[in-house]
C-alpha cells in the first residue's frame, strides 16, 4: 500500500504497488512470479492439512487499506465480532485493493493472480469486502477470483451494490446514506448556518458519491448554500477552511486523494482539518466520530459490524449466503460529541429527539460526588464538633467568671477575717497619729490663750497635726483597700510595695504576739501583672498562719522572715517562721480545700491562697526547714518591659 506523512505523499516509481498503478506491467509480472514462489514454499508442508481441519480461514479484502476511515473502524469492530462469536479457530488475513485510488484497472489481472496464489494450497472460507470498490472488484472478478468462495459484502452503501452480478454465494451487508437528512440536521442545531462546505475527495468512489452528494444537496433547494472543493488540492481546501465566513458549517465525506493525486491514509486529513477550520464539522458515518465531528445521525460501525459478523458465521455455519439478505442498515440515532457542541456553542435544546450526547465532562459534583460528599459530611462534623467545642469554652469561660466571682467573694469574707484578727495592730497605728493630734491640739489652743503666741510654733504645730492625719489617713486608705469589694483586675504592680504594705498591716499584731517580724525587699525591680489587693491577701494570709503557728507551739524563737528576690525570670516572696513546721503527712494535702489542723479552722485560707497564686500563672509551695519552722515560696513570672509606673 506504500504509506502517507500528515501532507500526503505523491505516488512515484520508488513504490513498486504504486508502480503498478502507473501500468507497469513487467514489475508487476515479476512480482506476482516472486509471490508464487513464496506461497508455493509457505503452503507446501504437512501443517496446511491440519490448519485447514483446525480453522476457518477469513478473508477480509479492504478497499483502501487497514487505516483508511472509516473502513478501518469497520475491519477492527468485525474482527473483534468474529472472535467473540465464532465456535471456530479463525485464521484471519488482510489483503488492500491498489486500484481504488485512480481508475487505472490494468494492475487488477496481477492482483487476481496475487490473491489466487495465496489461497491456492488452502481457500479461504469465507471473504468479507469492507467498502464499495472492494465489493466492485470481487463482483467484477468473480469468476477469476474466490469463484467458489462465500462473499459478505459490507459497509457498502446499497446504490454501489451491483445488484445484476450478486450470484448465490453473495451476501450484502449494506447501508443507506440519507445525505438530506444529515444536511437538515445541520440545519436544525445551528439554525443561522447560510452555507455548508463539502469536503470528498477525488478517487473513483469519491467521484460517484460527489455525483450523488450535488443531487441530494440540490433538494434542499434555497434554504441553504453548498460550497464544493473537489478541484482543489487539499492543502488549499485546508487554506480555505481556515477564513470560512461565519455562519458557515463543514459536512466531512470522503478524502483518500486529493484533486493532486495526494494520498491521504488513516486520520491525517480529517485531523488536519480539524486543527485549523474555523467552522464545526459533522460527517454521515460514526467511524469518524470521538474527536474532530460534532455529530449527528451517523452510520453505527457497532451496529453493522455485529450484523456483518452474524452474517459471516452463519455462512461458515453452512447457511446459504443467499438465504441471508439483511436490508440495508440507515442511520442510527443521533449522537453528538459534547466538547465539540461546547467549543461551538450548540445548545442542546436544538439537538434532534432521542439524540445521545457523549463525551460530557462531568461537572465537579457529578465527577466527585462522593468526595465533595464525604468532605462535605467531614467539615459538617467539623463544624458540630467546633460548634460543641465553642459552646462549652463559653460555658467554662462563663463557669470561671463566676468561679472567679466566688473566689473573689470567698477572699473578700477571709479578707474581713483576717483584718479582725488585725484590729488591735490596725487600733494602734491609728492611735498614734490621733493621740498626737489631740495633744498638737490642746498644745495650739493654750498658745493661742497667751497674751502673746508665738505664730512661728503655732505654724510647726500645725503642720505636726497635718502629718499626722495624713498618717491616720493613710491607714484607713490601706484597710479599705485590703476590705474593698472590686472585680478581679490584672494590672501592673511592684510586688517590693504590695509586700511591704502588707508588713505594714501586720508589725503591730507582730509585736502584740512578742513575734520578731523581720522584712527584706531586694533592690531589683519586681514588676508583676496582677490584682494588688488579691496578692496582699496572699502574704498577710500566709504572715497570720505563721504567727497563729507561733503562737499556739509557744516557741522559744518567736520570728518570721518575709523575703522577695528575683529569680530566674520570676519574682520569689518566701515566707519563714520558727514554728513546728507542718507535719509530713499533711504537706501535700496543705492547700486542699477544707483540709485544716487549727480546732477552729475552715481550711480555706491556704486553697484560697493557692487559688489566687495560680490563677496570676505562679506557684506556691510548702516545705520545712532544716532549723525548724514551715517555709513557703510563692513564684509569680515577672512583666517585662514594663516598670513599676504603668
Amino acid at each position: 500500500m506504500g504509506r502517507s506523512d500528515c501532507r500526503g505523499k505523491r505516488m512515484s516509481g520508488r513504490d513498486p504497488i504504486r508502480a503498478i498503478n502507473l501500468g507497469w506491467p513487467a514489475l508487476a509480472a515479476r512480482l506476482c512470479v516472486c509471490l508464487l514462489v513464496l506461497s508455493a514454499t509457505m503452503l507446501s508442508g504437512p501443517a496446511s492439512g491440519a490448519l485447514k481441519d483446525e480453522s476457518k480461514r477469513v478473508v477480509i479484502l479492504h478497499s483502501f487499506g487497514r487505516d483508511f476511515r472509516p473502513w478501518g473502524h469497520y475491519a477492527k469492530a468485525i474482527r473483534e465480532q468474529l472472535d467473540r462469536l465464532s465456535p471456530w479457530q479463525l485464521d484471519i488475513q488482510d489483503h488492500s485493493l491498489i486500484t481504488a485510488r485512480s481508475s487505472d484497472e490494468n494492475p487488477e489481472p496481477a492482483f487476481v493472480a496475487y490473491l489466487n496464489t495465496l489461497n491456492s494450497g488452502h481457500a479461504a472460507d469465507i471473504v468479507i469486502s469492507i467498502g464499495a470498490p472492494a465489493a466492485n472488484f470481487v463482483q467484477r472478478n468473480r469468476a477469476r477470483v474466490f469463484a467458489a468462495t462465500p462473499l459478505v459484502l459490507t459497509a457498502v452503501e446499497q446504490r454501489r451494490i451491483q445488484s445484476s452480478s450478486l450470484s448465490d454465494n453473495d451476501a450484502p451487508v449494506a447501508v443507506a446514506h440519507d445525505f438530506p437528512r444529515s444536511f437538515e440536521t445541520i440545519l436544525r442545531v445551528l439554525p443561522g448556518t447560510k452555507r455548508i462546505v463539502v469536503i470528498n475527495g477525488a478517487s473513483p468512489n469519491e467521484k460517484f458519491w460527489l455525483g450523488e452528494l450535488r443531487k441530494e444537496a440540490a433538494l434542499l433547494g434555497d434554504k441553504v448554500e453548498f460550497v464544493w472543493y473537489d478541484d482543489l488540492s487539499f492543502q488549499d481546501i485546508l487554506k480555505k477552511c481556515a477564513a470560512l465566513p461565519p455562519d458557515t458549517a463543514i459536512f466531512w465525506h470522503l478524502m483518500n486523494v486529493d484533486a493532486t493525486g495526494v494520498v491521504y491514509e488513516g486520520d491525517a486529513a480529517l485531523q488536519q482539518l480539524h486543527a485549523v477550520s474555523n467552522a464545526p464539522i459533522f460527517s454521515y458515518d460514526d467511524g469518524f466520530f470521538g474527536k474532530e465531528i460534532v455529530g449527528g445521525p451517523m452510520h453505527s460501525v457497532i451496529d453493522l459490524s455485529r450484523l456483518t459478523a452474524n452474517v459471516a458465521i452463519r455462512i461458515l455455519g453452512g447457511e446459504k449466503p443467499s438465504d441471508i439478505r439483511p436490508p440495508a442498515l440507515g442511520y442510527a440515532d443521533p449522537k453528538f460529541d459534547w466538547r465539540e457542541m461546547r467549543r461551538w456553542g450548540i445548545s442542546e435544546s436544538n439537538l434532534p429527539a432521542g439524540s445521545v450526547v457523549m463525551f460530557r465532562q462531568p461537572g465537579i459534583w457529578e465527577e466527585y460526588i462522593w468526595q465533595i460528599s464525604l468532605i462535605a459530611s467531614v467539615i459538617l462534623i467539623q463544624g458540630a464538633l467546633i460548634g460543641g467545642l465553642l459552646h462549652e469554652r463559653r460555658r467554662r469561660h462563663l463557669a470561671e467568671v463566676e468561679s472567679r466571682q466566688r473566689l473573689a467573694e470567698l477572699a473578700h469574707l477571709n479578707r474581713y477575717s483576717a483584718v479582725g484578727e488585725l484590729t488591735a495592730s490596725v487600733a494602734h497605728e491609728l492611735n498614734q497619729p490621733l493621740g498626737a493630734i489631740l495633744t498638737n491640739a490642746e498644745t495650739a489652743e493654750l498658745m493661742l490663750k497667751g497674751a502673746s503666741p508665738d505664730i512661728d510654733e503655732v505654724r510647726e504645730i500645725l503642720a505636726d497635726i497635718r502629718r499626722d492625719d495624713e498618717r491616720a489617713s493613710e491607714v484607713i486608705r490601706r484597710l479599705r483597700g485590703v476590705l474593698k469589694k472590686t472585680p478581679y483586675e490584672m494590672k501592673y504592680i511592684d510586688l517590693n510595695e504590695t509586700v511591704r504594705q502588707v508588713i505594714g498591716f501586720v508589725t503591730a499584731m507582730a509585736h502584740g504576739r512578742n513575734i520578731v517580724l523581720k522584712c527584706g525587699t531586694t533592690s531589683a525591680d519586681l514588676n508583676v501583672k496582677g490584682d494588688a489587693v488579691q496578692l496582699q491577701q496572699v502574704v498577710l494570709n500566709l504572715i497570720i498562719n505563721a504567727m497563729d503557728a507561733i503562737s499556739e507551739a509557744e516557741a522559744k524563737e518567736r520570728e518570721i522572715s518575709v523575703t522577695t528576690n528575683l529569680s530566674g525570670a520570676s519574682a520569689e516572696i518566701r515566707i519563714s517562721d520558727t514554728g513546728p513546721g507542718i507535719a509530713t503527712s499533711d504537706l501535700k494535702n496543705v492547700f486542699d480545700p477544707f483540709f485544716t489542723t487549727k480546732p477552729q479552722g475552715m481550711g480555706m485560707g491556704l486553697a484560697i491562697v493557692r487559688t489566687i497564686v495560680e490563677a496570676h500563672h505562679g506557684q506556691i509551695s510548702a516545705a520545712n526547714q532544716s532549723s525548724g519552722g514551715a517555709l513557703f515560696t510563692i513564684r509569680l513570672p515577672i512583666a517585662r518591659g514594663r516598670s513599676t509606673s504603668t
